[in-house]
């Protein structure tokens, strides 16, 4: 990119340097006189000598300068006193050296510049109409100076304008960035304290119960389900931990979260609650993506759950299909008699549906046409 618009600005220097020369020889032949005498033809070559210099390095602008300035006196002295000489390549020798220099060797380059314009004038005419003198000075010393200073000076300033507003970006992206971090570690917070405390009381409570039943043959059935209840609250915490991780971004391989492949101990949780749960796979399965793996698991997880608390207690059938272009997951179970849809479990299927509308993909639910039975489906394009 560099190369290209260096090679483009040397381009542009040429084709300036090289209109100069035509725009100031042409003045020379129609305007002025047909060179005859030797300081002429010296005074024309000189002419397109400064003009062609137009296209060098732009850090020798100021020698440019003072050369137009000097042949223009020349131009006065070998060709006549209304000679144009150089006019084009002096006025564009002017702009660059205001545009490019900086510093004493701008403002020396104007003053020499703007006085060989004078000189030329006073040579030409002496001090007859003596106020011409500075209005030609102004015209093409001055003022070509002048508009180059601006023109720099004002991509300067919208560099600054434009640095400005990159850094307000920024800023304003950083500032996004760091409430969403704090408001995260917020929620991390709130999740420890709360839900950490009251999971881990229940973990507690129910291995002190399983302890205390031990020994006891007849509480064997009631044990199992205790040990079920610590379990899950093991299991809990698990999950509960990689999420804070999660939220306060640490995302190491230990705070992966739980896929396809951790799918049996959801079954074997709502098992040991007294749920019959069967899982079938059909089809081919195949790698996917962990975003979506995590979602099914997510998915699965919330169906059992719904099964388990919305259900009649029964059983439930859960079924993935591996097709050729899509992914089916669904779940039914028997409802009880008297089934109402309650807050949590229109949340739920909620939660459902926006996982599912991340992949592109669809998600429906609802009792069967006779009533009985809740099926809970969403299929994900592959």
């Amino acid at each position: 990119m560099q190369v290209t618009v260096r090679g483009t600005l040397a381009r542009q220097s040429l084709l300036v340097s090289a209109l100069c020369v035509a725009t100031d020889v042409s003045l020379v032949f129609f305007a002025d006189c047909v060179p005859g005498s030797i300081e002429q033809i010296v005074t024309l070559l000189a002419i397109i000598a400064v003009d062609l210099w137009l296209a060098g390095p732009a850090r020798l602008s100021g020698f440019v300068a003072v050369a137009h300035g000097l042949v223009k006196i020349l131009a006065v002295l070998a060709i006549g006193p209304s000679a144009a000489g150089n006019t084009a390549g002096l006025m564009i020798a002017g702009y660059r050296a205001g545009a490019w220099l900086r510093g004493w060797p701008a403002w020396f380059t104007m003053a020499a510049t703007t006085t060989c314009v004078g000189l030329a004038r006073v040579f030409a005419n002496g001090f007859h109409n003596w106020a011409l003198i500075p209005i030609t000075m102004a015209e093409f010393g001055l003022l070509p100076w002048l508009v180059g200073r601006y023109t720099t000076t004002r991509r300067a300033y919208l560099a600054e304008l434009e640095q400005r507003a990159e850094q307000e970006r920024r800023d304003a992206k950083d500032a996004v960035a760091k409430a969403v971090v704090e408001e995260r570690a917020a929620i991390a917070r709130d999740l420890h304290d709360v839900i950490a405390h009251h999971v881990s009381a229940i973990n507690v409570h129910a291995g002190a119960a399983r302890l205390i039943m031990a020994g006891d043959r007849q509480d064997a059935k009631l044990g199992a389900s205790v040990t079920a209840v610590e379990s899950a609250a093991r299991s809990a915490m698990v999950e509960l931990r990689h999420l804070l991780d999660l939220l306060h971004g640490d995302r190491a391989a230990s705070a992966r979260q739980p896929g396809l492949d951790n799918i049996d101990e959801l079954f074997d949780g709502v098992r040991a609650a007294g749920l019959q749960a069967e899982l079938v796979v059909a089809g081919h399965p195949r790698d996917l993506p962990e975003s979506l793996d995590i979602a099914l698991y997510r998915i699965a997880q919330e169906m059992l759950t719904n099964a388990l608390r919305h259900g009649d207690g029964t059983e439930v059938a859960v079924h993935l299909d591996y097709g050729e272009t899509s992914l089916v997951l669904s779940a039914s179970n028997p409802m009880p008699a008297n089934a109402r849809h309650s807050d949590g479990q229109q949340r739920g299927l909620a939660g459902i549906a926006n996982r599912v509308t991340l992949f592109n993909g669809v998600a429906s639910s609802g009792p069967s046409a006779d009533g009985r039975t809740w099926r809970t489906a969403v299929v994900f394009p592959l």
